[in-house]
This record gives C-alpha cells, sequence and structure tokens, in this order.
C-alpha cells in the first residue's frame, strides 16, 4: 500500500481542483446557471471550510496579548472577506443576456411615433479634443429623432462656440450646485418645460463616444413599460494607469471588464443591475416622477437606480458595446475615481438605503446594497493588513497564522485555487495573482480614508472630478503614491533577511517550526506585489492617442507618384504607414484612407518601416475620422487575458 508524506497527501484537493480546471471545465458553458451554482457553490463552501479551520485550529488563545489581539483581528478581516465574496458569488449563480430581446423588439413604437430623445453630454473642465470626439460621435448616432445637448458647468466661451459649429444645444448654469446630478438636473428641468419635451434622455460622460446604434439598440429594451433605465457597458479606447504603466494593456484588460461583462449580467438576472451613469438611457417620465437625479451621494447613478425600484421603475443592462471612452489616464485621477465610488456608497448606506434601513425595497436589492458595501469595506483593508501581518512576525515575533505548512496546503490552498479557478472559468481568465492584488494595493490607502470618512462622518464631503486627457508625454514620478510601497518594500525585505540571520529585535527562525516556508512564501508574494506597485507609480508617456492599431491598405501619392502600403496606426491628428520608401521630412502628399478618401498629410518621421505622418485635414474629414475611430461598432481593448503575452509584456516594459 502507498503511503504519502502528511504534505503530499495535503495536496490531494488542490490537485482535484487542478484537474477539473484542465479536464472538465473546458467542456462547460458558463452561461448555464447550474455549472455557475456547483462551481460557485464549490468554492464558497471550501472558502467557510477554511474560514472555520482559522478560527478552530489557527489562533492564540483570547486575551489581551499582541497574538491574540493580532491574529483573532487578522482572522475576522479574512472572514469578512469571504462573506463578501460569498454574497458577490451568490449573485453570480445567474446571468441574463438581453441582446436577442433587444432584437426582438427593435423599433417596438407605433409609425409615426418614434420616441423623442435627448442626448445630454456633461462636462466640467475637459479640454476641447476629449469634447469634440463625443460631440462629433452624438451627430453620428443613427437615429431619427433625437437631439445634442452640452451641459457645460465650467461655463466656457469656447464651448459656447463650438457647439454653435457642431449645431448641437449648449445648456449652462449660474452655478455648480451638486455637480454632476445638479448639472443634470438643471438641463432635465429646462427641457421639460419645453413643448417638444423628450421621452427619453441618454446620458454620456465628457469622454464618452456614442456608436452609431447606442440609442436604437437601448431604446429596444423600452418596449416593457416597467423599465425606467437601460445601462449599457464602458468600454475604454486607452489603456488605465496599470495596464499602460506595466505596458500590458494588449494582454491584459481594463480593471472594470469583470463588473460590466460578468457582474452586471448577473445583477440583471436577480433585477438588481445599476445604473453607472454614463452609457445609460432613462425614461424622462420616470426621471420626473422621482424628482429628478437625487443628490444626497456623489454617486448619484446608484443611489438613482435605487429611487427608481422603490417608486416601481426597473433597471436592465444590454450587455452591447455601444459607447467608448477614456479610461483615467493619471494614476492620481484612477485613485481619485475609485475613492468617490467608496465615498458614495458609504454616503447611500449612511442615509436611508442601508440594507436593513426602512425603505421600500426588495430584499435581493439590500442583498445587492449589502454586497457593494462588504466589497469597499472587506477588500482594500483587507490588502492592507496581508503587508503588515508578516512584518509583524518577522520584527516582532507576532504570530498571526499558527499553522503547520501540511494544515495550509490542505485548507488554504484548495479554497484559493477553487476560487481563483472558478472565477477566471466565468471572466475570461480576467484574474490574475499579483496583477489584481496590486490593482486593489495602489488606491487600498485613499479609499481605506474615504471608507471611514463616509461611514463615521456625515458630511458634506469634498470629492475631486475625474480629470480627462491634458499633455502626459513625459515620464512622471508619482512619489507621493510610491512612498508607502517603498517603505513596506524595505521593511518586508529587512524582515526577511535580517532576523534570519541574526538576533536583531527578535530572532524568529528558532520558535517558527515547518510554519516559517508559509511565513517565507507570504512574504515573497508581498515582494511582488510591492515591486509591480512601485513599477505603476512610475507614468509612462502617452503619445498620439487615441489610434485605431488595425491595419488597412491604403496609398501615399507624391508629386503624382502613388506608393502603395499599409496605414498602421491612424488618429485625429495623423497616423503611420508602412511601405512607401524614399521620402524626406516635410514632404507633402495625399494619404488615402478607407472609407474618407484623400487626407493631405506630410511626413513628420522616418520608422523601422515606413513614417509617421500629421495630417492637414479638412473639417469634414477630422469628423470623419473620429468617426472612423470611435463610432463603429467594435469592442476596443481587450476583453480577455493572454497569460504568456502578459508576462511577455511585462518583462519589456520593466526593462526598458
Amino acid at each position: 500500500m502507498l503511503l504519502l508524506s502528511p504534505l503530499l497527501a495535503a495536496f490531494a484537493g488542490s490537485a482535484v481542483i487542478v484537474g477539473l480546471r484542465l479536464i472538465v471545465l473546458p467542456l462547460l458553458n458558463p452561461g448555464r446557471w447550474y455549472w455557475r451554482a456547483l462551481l460557485l457553490g464549490g468554492a464558497t463552501v471550501l472558502s467557510w471550510r477554511y474560514v472555520a479551520w482559522r478560527f478552530t485550529e489557527t489562533l492564540a488563545p483570547l486575551g489581551w496579548t499582541s497574538d491574540a489581539i493580532v491574529s483573532w483581528g487578522f482572522a475576522t478581516l479574512e472572514a469578512l472577506t469571504v462573506l463578501s465574496s460569498s454574497i458577490a458569488f451568490f449573485i453570480l449563480f445567474r446571468v441574463r443576456e438581453r441582446t436577442t430581446e433587444a432584437n426582438q423588439h427593435a423599433g417596438w413604437w407605433l409609425p409615426g411615433e418614434t420616441p423623442r430623445v435627448d442626448i445630454f453630454i456633461t462636462t466640467f473642465n475637459e479640454p476641447p479634443e476629449v469634447l469634440e470626439r463625443t460631440i462629433v460621435g452624438a451627430k453620428a448616432v443613427q437615429f431619427p429623432r433625437y437631439r445634442v445637448f452640452v451641459l457645460d458647468d465650467g461655463r466656457r466661451d469656447w464651448l459656447r462656440r463650438a457647439c454653435e459649429q457642431h449645431g448641437v444645444g449648449y445648456i449652462v448654469r449660474s452655478d455648480n450646485a451638486h455637480a454632476k446630478a445638479g448639472n443634470i438636473n438643471h438641463a432635465l428641468a429646462e427641457r421639460a418645460r419645453d413643448p417638444d419635451r423628450p421621452d427619453f434622455i441618454a446620458v454620456l460622460d465628457a469622454d464618452f463616444v456614442p456608436h452609431v446604434d447606442f440609442i436604437e439598440r437601448a431604446l429596444a429594451l423600452f418596449h416593457d413599460p416597467s423599465v425606467g433605465l437601460v445601462q449599457t457597458p464602458q468600454h475604454y479606447f486607452n489603456a488605465d494607469p496599470i495596464q499602460h504603466n506595466l505596458g500590458i494593456s494588449s494582454a491584459y484588460p481594463d480593471e472594470q471588464r469583470h463588473f460590466f461583462d460578468n457582474v452586471e449580467p448577473a445583477r440583471d438576472a436577480w433585477g438588481i443591475a445599476i445604473c453607472c451613469g454614463t452609457s445609460s438611457v432613462v425614461r424622462f417620465r420616470a426621471v420626473e416622477q422621482i424628482g429628478w437625479l437625487p443628490t444626497e451621494s456623489v454617486t448619484e447613478d446608484f443611489l438613482l437606480t435605487l429611487k427608481l425600484a422603490e417608486s416601481g421603475w426597473r433597471t436592465v443592462y444590454l450587455n452591447e458595446p455601444l459607447t467608448e471612452g477614456l479610461a483615467p489616464e493619471g494614476l492620481k485621477e484612477y485613485i481619485a475615481q475609485r475613492s468617490r465610488w467608496c465615498l458614495g456608497l458609504t454616503q447611500i448606506v449612511r442615509g436611508s438605503y442601508n440594507p436593513i434601513g426602512s425603505h421600500r425595497l426588495s430584499l435581493i436589492y439590500r442583498i445587492g446594497i449589502l454586497d457593494s458595501l462588504l466589497y469597499w469595506i472587506s477588500t482594500f483593508p483587507f490588502r492592507i493588513a496581508s503587508l503588515i501581518c508578516p512584518l509583524l512576525y518577522w520584527w516582532f515575533g507576532i504570530t498571526v497564522v499558527n499553522a503547520s505548512l501540511a494544515d495550509i496546503v490542505s485548507y488554504y490552498l484548495p479554497y484559493y485555487l477553487a476560487v481563483l479557478v472558478t472565477l477566471n472559468w466565468l471572466s475570461k481568465g480576467l484574474f490574475i495573482p499579483i496583477l489584481n492584488d496590486t490593482a486593489q494595493l495602489i488606491a487600498a490607502w485613499p479609499v481605506c480614508r474615504a471608507l471611514t470618512l463616509g461611514l463615521l462622518t456625515k458630511g458634506p464631503h469634498k470629492f475631486s472630478v475625474t480629470a480627462k486627457g491634458g499633455n502626459r508625454t513625459k515620464v512622471v514620478v508619482q512619489w507621493s503614491l510610491m512612498r508607502p510601497f517603498l517603505i513596506l518594500l524595505g521593511l518586508t525585505v529587512g524582515g526577511l533577511v535580517v532576523p534570519l540571520n541574526s538576533d536583531f529585535i527578535f530572532n524568529t527562525s528558532s520558535t517558527a517550526a515547518d510554519g516559517l516556508a508559509v511565513v517565507m512564501f507570504w512574504t515573497v508574494y508581498n515582494i511582488l506585489v510591492l515591486l509591480v506597485a512601485t513599477a505603476v507609480c512610475i507614468e509612462r508617456p502617452r503619445y498620439n492617442r487615441p489610434q485605431r492599431q488595425v491595419p488597412e491598405p491604403t496609398a501615399l501619392t507624391v508629386g503624382g507618384e502613388k506608393q502603395r502600403g499599409w496605414l498602421i496606426n491612424l488618429g485625429p491628428e495623423g497616423g503611420r504607414v508602412s511601405g512607401p520608401v524614399g521620402l524626406s521630412l516635410g514632404t507633402t502628399g495625399l494619404l488615402t484612407i478607407p472609407g474618407i478618401g484623400d487626407v493631405e498629410a506630410f511626413v513628420l518621421a522616418p520608422t523601422r518601416d515606413g513614417y509617421r505622418l500629421r495630417f492637414s485635414s479638412t473639417t469634414t474629414q477630422r469628423a470623419q475620422i473620429i468617426e472612423k475611430l470611435h463610432t463603429a461598432r467594435a469592442i476596443p481593448g481587450s476583453d480577455r487575458a493572454d497569460i504568456v503575452r502578459m508576462i511577455r509584456e511585462l518583462a519589456r516594459a520593466l526593462t526598458h
């Protein structure tokens, strides 16, 4: 009879999970609720098995000792994260896609009764090139009865003139009360007084460009008279700071993909999809009935969903790429955006819409609110605690997890693998260890501050608008953000090296037994996370954005001679071609752009296989280029992770 060592036997559960991942999961359809329920349910059971083991076998005896306080505190935080993930898994049991429904009910209105739609473009301080894209895209929407209005909270004369030139409406108010919600409410009240008042309002942030079929597709779901709001996903045509600074944008999707591709369809299946602001369409009568947009929270979109639901209006989700916009390009803006989301949710919970409040929302809505609250309460504090706990062991001898290596392998590893495998099966591989932890860590300190502020103080609270656009052509080191990571990195490396080789402060190695291997692995993992987080804080330059990078055949005509080649990159200002040869700097010619025609261009610089060009386009041609870049129905960026390519791109970025 074959006898395995306790450590080797402990790997049995993990081996089963890996086997299921390699052999069984590729055969299962993630769209089937029963497979989702089976896998998510199994991951939930293993999660609570781990928590039960932690509280019964790994903690210091209760008391006021440092070991007890830290070990029980960290275990409680772990249990909170498991509770959060369990509720999230419950919501993910189901999923609903409404594309077929939208196809069946396209043009549901009677002949001659086409709904009137207003497109609101909200803006505060965005630069001209950002607003130009959105206005041009909004004008290109293919729908017979709509108007475009720019809601300018910056009260800028140049924007008023630009709106006149483009033939779109311009609405301004005298103050900035209640920020974006107040801006929209002012426009809603003004449009309500118009005899030709709209039936529906489409809301776009200043940087979000609608695709040509945005209105037509979203309106299809309003065939149901109980639908008050249709939300569509937010896609981004640029890389967020983590993708860009690590050089992995073509192999690693943006951080919001899991929410829009997986969480929102699941919430929609339960009837608790939420409004996310931009890229949504709301029924005018519904928002008028509740007294316009709520202003009690800086995340008025989430609160709008709850108020609509209380009044009997449903929010539904159409998971189709119908708009595309700018992700925050700077790290500070990226962090400020997430801190604002956290603050807004806590403001909602502190108000009348907490999970056990006296509102009229259903049980499933209360569960949805609790899910959102637990995400902010558990995820980011846990990420910070995970970095600090090994330091307490190395420097002060405080034992956080008193367990053998075999027990860790037996209880923790199956739980971790089950969660990781299941989520990646559902999400096309979006959950990458180290990278996901880095994304959480980058915003952890500010989010925890916002969480504390929102839960403990009544407000009003100040917040920052997410800046978009601007000049980002230089390397910027965010020292203020990097400093805590460098300090933690130094302490972690020092904790790993010094106590093992001397009696400095506290020599833990002699008493750690085989649990030392657990702490060492934990420490090495933290070092990797901190190294990546530090690298993210070095903001790399961004050039020639945005650009279309789908090669197309082209021709460059200079002095009557036509040279054929490929249009590699295309942007509003210029592009890059391969193929033509023998041209000098400043040479002027005509570039044939598919779908647009001949555009005057001059040679800006040579490249390895061609030239970079600068356009001298007409106003009409420039608008056509913008439409070509942004209004076609396509998914910008990457929608799934490619591990091999990501590692290759990350290595290239870190060594150049």
